[in-house]
């Protein structure tokens, strides 16, 4: 028996579907070239042209979006550029530099303000809480010798004996008085307690640690002024007379015919000019500065114009603890390095006559003039003969 023959393999026609493999033959119409997951761009793909790529070729959406940072066309913005910027600051900082130069003052104050015993003068903080500001006649014993000029005129230590006046049990100036003033005036009182260095809730017991006393000679002091809503600083010569709350190492601190603070003078400009009112016998000759001792005064022997006396007056106190001093004796020269100015021997008054210091070179302004110190003859001469603590 004869088996049948098996079917042929072969396909005897075309496919019934998509061929599974590429087409060997051309194609019969455009073909997108398909999107490539990764790898760098090939050259078709790269931005020929300055900024921003246009669309790829074909439908692969495009080759680049943006100018790429080293494409020729491509510019670096000029606050990134390390050099243009060192350019812009130094001519920023030249420029300020010239400002400064051309607005600073010459060396110093450039104006004094002249301001008479019983004025208010300008920009006050108060009213005058000042007892006695007329000027006191002309003693028969002036300050000793000053110790020095660093302000362009000669300057005293605080506690140079004779060098502040006033009445015996009297005081010139109303402590409680201007005290009542800052305290109805709490803006002035904060700036108060601002130029003074201390807390607004101190400025009583500050007060009340001072001590009134009277100017005897015209004296320059850096002045505070108040003006809108805030201290002003300047410089001002006050009136022989004037009367004053000085601290603990002599140095003036308040003007009561304002209740300005005041403080030590800065230096003056050597063309520095006055303003204001001047007083029949001001002259810029005359004009003295005040330091601080070189310690902590326990008392100020102070001079009585009306007795032509002397009196000692402990610090902090208003006149009701003021006993009678003797006449500070003579110089003896300068200080031995043990005695320096405003040390002096607690136990009496009487038997302490340390000198002050030796005058040095002076100053010369237009604004408050020069002074060359001669030494004084023993009955003007005052020895350091305050208390200190």
């Amino acid at each position: 028996m004869t088996s049948a023959p098996p079917p042929d393999s072969h396909p005897t026609g075309p496919p019934s579907g998509p061929l599974s493999g590429p087409s060997s033959g051309p194609s019969s119409g455009p073909v997108s070239e398909p999107t490539r997951a990764g790898g760098p761009p090939t050259e078709v793909d790269r931005p020929r042209g300055p900024g921003g790529g246009g669309p790829g070729d074909g439908g692969g959406g495009g080759g680049g979006g943006g100018g790429g940072a080293g494409g020729p066309g491509g510019g670096v913005p000029w606050w990134r550029s390390a050099p243009r910027v060192a350019i812009v600051a130094a001519a920023l900082v030249a420029a300020v530099v010239v400002i400064v130069v051309l607005t600073r003052p010459g060396g110093g104050a450039g104006e004094v303000v002249l301001q008479p015993a019983a004025a208010n003068g300008r920009d006050p903080f108060t009213r005058s809480s000042a007892t006695e500001s007329s000027p006191p006649p002309s003693p028969s014993a002036s300050p000793g010798t000053p110790s020095g000029a660093t302000t362009g005129v000669p300057n005293y230590r605080g506690s140079e004996p004779g060098l502040y006046g006033g009445s015996r049990n009297a005081a010139s100036c109303d402590v409680e008085q201007q005290i009542s003033f800052l305290e109805a005036d709490r803006a002035k009182a904060l700036a108060f307690a601002g130029t003074e260095g201390i807390d607004v809730g101190a400025v009583p017991s500050f007060l009340r640690s001072l001590t009134p006393v009277q100017l005897r000679k015209d004296t320059l002091a850096t002045n505070h002024g108040f003006r809108d809503g805030k201290a002003t600083a300047f410089q001002s010569v006050l009136q022989a007379g004037s009367a004053v709350l000085i601290d603990s190492r002599g140095l003036p601190r308040v003007r009561c015919a304002c209740g300005n603070p005041l403080a030590e003078p800065e230096p003056l400009s050597s063309e520095a000019k006055t303003s204001g009112t001047a007083w029949p016998g001001y002259r810029a000759a005359n004009t003295v500065a005040v330091s601080r001792a070189t310690t902590e005064m326990r008392s100020f022997v102070l001079y009585d114009p009306e007795t032509n006396q002397y009196f000692d007056r402990p610090r902090g106190t208003e006149g009701g603890s003021d006993t009678w001093a003797p006449s500070p004796g003579p110089t003896t020269g300068s200080p031995s390095p043990s005695q320096s100015p405003g040390s002096e021997t607690p136990s009496n008054p009487s038997t302490s006559e340390s000198s002050p210091s030796a005058p040095e070179t002076t100053g010369t302004t237009s604004g408050t003039g020069s002074e060359t110190p001669t030494t004084p003859s023993p009955q003007e001469t005052g020895g350091e003969s305050g208390q200190s603590s």
